[in-house]
């Protein structure tokens, strides 16, 4: 699975016009989530474009990153999570998505473009 997906965000990297996955709150809302812009961000760095992923998402090449490192683990174990997670890691991860997030929307509704157009590849 890891494998699968890694590999298919960097041929999207590689081939944007593949398929993906849109944002649900900016489809229902016209809110970005915090996410939003993260697969393109991660494809772009899979695909050696750091400059770009770091346009999308701050936390692109990071996610990058650690797709790779649980590839890798993935492989070597045999095991699809190869440890449990560490919830201090995770709350952290979260706080900062989400401080990301509120400044993104923040500059945006300040009249400051924070957040790509929805059509960049």
């Amino acid at each position: 699975m890891p494998v699968s997906l890694t590999g298919y965000l960097w041929l999207k990297g590689l081939h944007p016009a593949l398929p993906g996955w849109s944002c649900p709150l900016r489809a229902l809302t016209g809110v970005p989530c915090p996410t939003c812009f993260l697969s393109r961000a991660t494809s772009a760095a899979l695909s050696g474009d750091l400059a770009g992923s770091l346009q999308l998402h701050a936390f692109g090449p990071l996610m990058a990153a650690a797709l790779l490192w649980w590839s890798i683990t993935a492989l070597r174990t045999g095991a699809l999570l190869p440890r449990p997670p560490n919830p201090s890691i995770l709350s952290w991860g979260l706080a900062t998505l989400l401080a990301y997030w509120a400044l993104r929307l923040a500059l945006t509704w300040q009249g400051i473009t924070a957040f790509p157009s929805a059509t960049a590849p």
